[in-house]
């Protein structure tokens, strides 16, 4: 057997002395031995990929060769030395050669000199001939192409040496036969008289082909006008132009048979059931409900045989006059949006009805509504003008600014954004009686809460629910790894019970808890200042009313508030901290967008500024009405409010008291909450009754001068007369009290006796009192929210993190601050410094360094590609910061760098869009390609039911990209079945009419779920590019900041919640492998191939 090979000597004898004369590096190096004792000095010389090594420069024959090809050559640590031999070896540098052969032993060097061990170093790690080999073949391949090309470009140049040299004969030709045509007219006009020959007929012949080919030179002329017409850009404008119009055609047609639908389903039966003997609704509720929908309905019947007329005239479409007509009518619009919120309260009144219900229920089976409700139908013209805004600006993009209608289509525009303005505070507030509807529908035994038009919607989810009777503190066994919070309710004649709810995720928790203390918080502060600040309310004037430097909507919104449009920094900061002005959404949209027109520094400074001045957050101008209200004097020393609006029964469910469970160092509770007693098991305030004076009242047996230890928790505010406070650990008693005290007296009354030492004499009836606790409650809740929801802020600038923590604690040293505010502050602190475990998912970052091998996509199964494809991108869509949907900077020219997580999504989408086109495409055989087109279309559909619209979008842009939509004999072969789904998808996800099936889908889904980034981007840009940040008096467009809010919490919404789908790497690292995928010209050429073009 043989044990080694044969080398030849004297051709390694002559390598050696070449090496040793022209090698690339020669020089001495000290080698370590083979048992690693000694090392031993040698003369070495590197010759391309060979390392040869001689006993001295002297020598004629090498000691021995190394073969570098594939080596690793890097610098090496130098050995601990000992006490004796330490200073000798800090002279001595140490580099390694690795070899990828099986049981090669590396070699070991060293040199003396550091310039000498680098340039050794370098010289080696070069020494090889496979760069060589690769550099070689790329560009024996380039050569080749440039080879190719050349010839195409020599035949294409000989082709066009034949045709000149065919057209200089042909020219030639046709010289020599007009030269002879001449001579021949010659002879004629010399000789008049002779009489017709044979030669008249000829030319004759002659003038009839000369006119043929003038003709057909004239024809090939204008043949080439029109093609390169239609080639032109104008020509390309024109027909966009003319498809925004068939599309308008068509959506009008569309509007006509709802209204139709509408008016003759709904409306018309209703007017006779309203005439019968016993009629289910009045002819007055008619009226309300419908408002003008029938004139809305012959305005538009009337519209679109305007427009169908004007299709039979194409190509030449002028809409403008159309316009011009329909302008001064679409007045109705503002009666019927202004009305509408007052519609379907109408609607929600005579629901309550049972015939008029179930009456409603039979017309909305009818085949023609397609399951479709009476309040969707409502809805529809709420988002017509709108939608003629849109049609108008893409007609006007495609429109030349020459063309004859260009300023009629600009001005009918303006005067529809004007309309457009005046009815957008309306749709706020439907959409959201329209969700409580939804809601209410939703429900088996129905729910009259939600039938109360003052209910505001807030956020909706799914949870785990828990209900224990048992002692308040006690703690669940099950462990929900910190995602539990629970709500305490202590009913009157009910025994006590905690609803413990798990949320899927810690930022849903956090959401929740938050706008659960936010709601807490805003009844509690209702109940606090509605009596104090009442009269000052109504006698402020400026309040709710126009100012140069603030102006509001015309419509309130559904917290009976009238909205912001319009406002400078200076203002927008007062409302923040103004205690007279409370909104939830006010709140959400200034913390989102304060960056777009101040900083976070001066948002705390503000906030600051109110808890150390608390006078402060009443303004100036407000002071003097406030303190010269004799009513509030009346107020703080019993007497009962006259106003209405002191009666106002809530009818919002009572989350009482709001716990986090999940370990025992973070037990707290988020918000100074005041605990209901209902009359019944059902969670409703509005069954909360008044006293007989007209407001809720609280009685007191003991003197309300006497020191006490009071614990805010433990009011109760109840129609019943409470015997006395009770303090903490005393039983509740019932009994008649002798004197009324009004809500903001007794919380003055509870809190005096909390304060350690502060004489409850001097603080009760005082008005700063409760300015100075209610100031503080605001700071507080200002704080929480921003911590909990924006934690972002916190994280990226520790400065602003520092200044918090520093003025919490300066806080929490306060010596008259509550038991409960202190708690407050507290848990704020601890929120902004405890470290965040996270939800325990993979990140896209392990996810891209775990190193495992890739296994072909048909080792997958389709359900297996779904699960993985939908976790991927929710990771991608959930790390996006909301910051980044501010001022279209992925638009811009440096969007990279403004918006990178925005820009990675986009790259995700359309990298997964090339894989899919790639897995087609590297099958020949078309079978194969079609059982990977219908297992792709499998996956979309399973991804449909996962709720993710961003992969659908994926596989159906991919499957109409052209090197895919082209395979004309492979779509033969797919199966009817698979285009039925594929027909499906594309409907769904289909951006006509702003895409309306899939925001129709996002609305009915609940999360988690992974929408398409691009549908919330176009809203973004439309408002954007509208609406400027600043009007021209330098005030806050702080309704342009609504808008993007409310679109920003959409998305949050979906980013909070994540999928639990367990993560497998083999399929994911197929997903996210890019290697093999091909761009876009690669395909086409890929498509080409397989099935080349057919000549017609």
């Amino acid at each position: 057997m043989q044990k080694g090979m044969r080398l030849n000597d004297g051709h390694i004898t002559y390598l050696a002395l070449l090496a040793k004369k022209d090698g690339t590096r020669r020089g001495s190096l000290s080698k370590k031995s083979s048992d690693n004792t000694k090392w031993h000095s040698k003369w070495f010389a590197l010759l391309q990929n060979m390392l040869f090594y001689f006993e001295n420069d002297s020598s004629s024959r090498p000691s021995g060769l190394y073969l570098l090809e594939g080596c690793v050559c890097d610098r090496a640590p130098s050995p601990k030395p000992s006490l004796s031999a330490k200073e000798c070896l800090e002279k001595q540098y140490y580099f390694t050669v690795t070899f990828n052969h099986d049981n090669q032993k590396a070699l070991e060097l060293r040199t003396e000199d550091v310039k000498d061990c680098d340039e050794w170093v370098a010289a080696i790690t070069q020494a090889s001939y496979r760069n060589l080999a690769t550099e070689h073949e790329t560009l024996m391949q380039k050569y080749l192409h440039l080879l190719q090309i050349v010839e195409t470009e020599k035949t294409v140049a000989k082709q066009l040496r034949q045709q000149i040299e065919d057209g200089e004969i042909e020219i030639e030709r046709l010289k020599s036969e007009i030269a002879g045509l001449l001579k021949d007219n010659e002879k004629i006009q010399s000789n008049p008289e002779v009489p017709p020959s044979e030669d008249d007929t000829e030319i004759k012949k002659i003038k009839k082909v000369q006119s043929f080919l003038r003709g057909w030179i004239c024809r090939r002329k204008w043949k080439t006008i029109i093609q390169d017409y239609i080639r032109s850009p104008h020509a390309e404008s024109m027909r966009k132009r003319n498809q925004v119009v068939f599309s308008m055609l068509e959506a009008e047609a569309e509007y006509v048979q709802q209204l139709h639908i509408l008016v003759n389903n709904f409306l018309r039966p209703l007017r006779m059931a309203a005439s019968s003997k016993k009629p289910p609704i009045t002819h007055d509720d008619v009226s309300s409900i419908f408002l003008n929908s029938e004139t809305i309905m012959f305005l538009h019947q009337i519209f679109y045989q305007g427009l169908k007329a004007r299709i039979a005239s194409w190509p030449t479409l002028v809409l403008a006059d159309l316009f011009d007509i329909l302008l001064p009518m679409l007045n109705i619009y503002q009666e019927f949006v202004r009305n509408h919120q007052y519609s379907l309260q109408i609607l929600a009144h005579c629901k309550q009805n049972r015939d008029f219900d179930k009456l409603l229920k039979q017309y909305e089976a009818k085949p023609d509504c397609e399951e479709r409700t009476l309040e969707t139908f409502l809805t529809y013209p709420m988002f017509q003008i709108p939608r003629y805004i849109l049609t108008l600006h893409e007609l006007l993009a495609h429109t030349p600014h020459e063309h004859v209608e260009r300023n009629s289509l600009d001005y009918a525009k303006s005067k529809l954004e004007e309309l457009s303005r005046i009815m957008h505070d309306e749709v706020s507030e439907t959409e959201n009686i329209r969700k409580n509807l939804a809601i209410e529908r939703m429900i088996v035994e129905g729910c009259e809460v939600l039938l109360d038009t003052s209910q505001t919607f807030v956020r909706q989810g799914k949870f785990l629910l828990n209900v224990c009777f048992a002692a308040k503190g006690e703690r669940s066994g099950q462990d929900t790894e910190h995602l539990d919070f629970k709500v305490m309710v202590e009913p009157k004649d009910v025994q006590p019970y905690t609803v413990i709810l798990v949320a899927s995720s810690r930022q849903e928790k956090s959401a929740w808890t938050s706008d659960i203390s936010q709601c807490i918080d805003n009844i509690r502060c209702n109940g606090l200042m509605m009596n104090a600040f009442e009269e000052n309310s109504k006698s402020d004037a400026i309040l709710y009313c126009d100012d140069v430097d603030i102006r509001f909507s015309k419509m309130m919104n559904s917290c009976k508030v009238l909205q912001i449009r319009y406002a400078s920094v200076e203002r927008l900061l007062e409302r923040l901290t103004d205690l007279r002005f409370l909104s939830i959404d006010f709140l959400n949209t200034f913390l989102h967008s304060y960056r777009v027109f101040t900083s976070a520094d001066v948002v705390l400074d503000k906030l600051i500024t109110i808890y150390k001045k608390p006078i402060s957050a009443i303004p100036a101008r407000s002071l003097e009405l406030f303190f010269a209200s004799s009513q509030n004097n009346k107020l703080l020393y019993g007497e009962p409010p006259t106003s209405p609006r002191a009666s106002r029964k809530f009818s919002s469910p009572p989350p009482l008291s709001i716990t986090k469970t999940s370990s025992p160092n973070r037990r707290r509770k988020l918000s100074l909450n005041i605990p209901i007693i209902t009359g019944g098991k059902a969670l409703d305030l509005a069954a909360l009754s008044c006293s007989p004076n007209g407001y809720a009242s609280m009685h007191s047996t003991m003197s309300p001068f006497s020191k006490t230890t009071l614990d805010i928790n433990k009011l109760y505010v109840s129609s019943t007369m409470a015997s006395k406070i009770p303090d903490e650990g005393e039983p509740k008693a019932e009994g008649k009290a002798e004197d009324a005290l009004s809500a903001a007296s007794a919380f003055a009354i509870a809190t005096a006796g909390a304060n350690e030492g502060t004489p409850t004499k001097e603080k009760n009836g005082d008005k700063e009192f409760v300015i100075r606790r209610a100031a503080t409650n605001r700071v507080l809740n200002v704080l929480r929210h921003w911590v909990s929801k924006h934690s972002q802020d916190f994280e990226l600038n520790t400065e602003l993190k520092m200044r918090v923590i520093g003025f919490l604690e300066e806080v929490m040293h306060d010596p008259e601050l509550l038991t409960q505010e202190r708690k407050a502050a507290a848990n704020i602190i601890r929120t902004l410094t405890q470290e965040d475990p996270g939800d325990n998912q993979v990140t896209l970052e392990e996810i891209t360094q775990m190193d495992c091998k890739t296994e072909p996509f048909e080792s997958h199964s389709a359900l297996e590609i779904a699960e993985q494809l939908t976790l991927l991108d929710h990771l991608v869509f959930k790390v996006i910061p909301y910051e980044e949907f501010f001022g279209q900077g992925w638009m811009k020219n440096d969007k990279n760098e403004r918006t990178p997580y925005i820009m990675k999504t986009t790259k995700h989408f359309n990298d997964t869009s090339n894989r899919i086109a790639t897995e087609i495409l590297q099958w020949d055989d078309v079978n194969m390609r079609v059982a990977v087109i219908e297992k792709w279309v499998a996956v979309a559909d399973i991804c449909r039911c996962l709720h993710n619209y961003n992969a659908v979008l994926e596989i159906t842009s991919s499957l109409n990209r052209s090197s895919i939509f082209r395979l004309k004999k492979t779509w033969l072969k797919v199966s009817k079945q698979t285009k039925t789904v594929i027909d499906k998808l594309q409907k769904l996800v289909s951006s006509e009419g702003r895409f309306k099936n899939l925001r129709e889908a996002l609305k009915n889904c609940d999360p988690p779920c992974v929408p398409y980034l691009g549908m919330y981007l176009t809203d973004l840009a439309f408002i954007e590019e509208g609406t400027p940040n600043y009007t021209e008096d330098n005030l806050v467009n702080f309704s342009k900041m609504r808008m993007i809010s409310h679109i920003i919490r959409e998305i949050r919404q979906f980013q909070q919640t994540a999928y639990k789908i367990d993560y497998q790497p083999k399929v994911a690292k197929y997903l996210l492998d890019s290697s093999t995928v091909l761009d876009e010209e690669s395909l086409y050429e890929a498509s080409l191939r397989i099935e080349p073009k057919t000549s017609s």
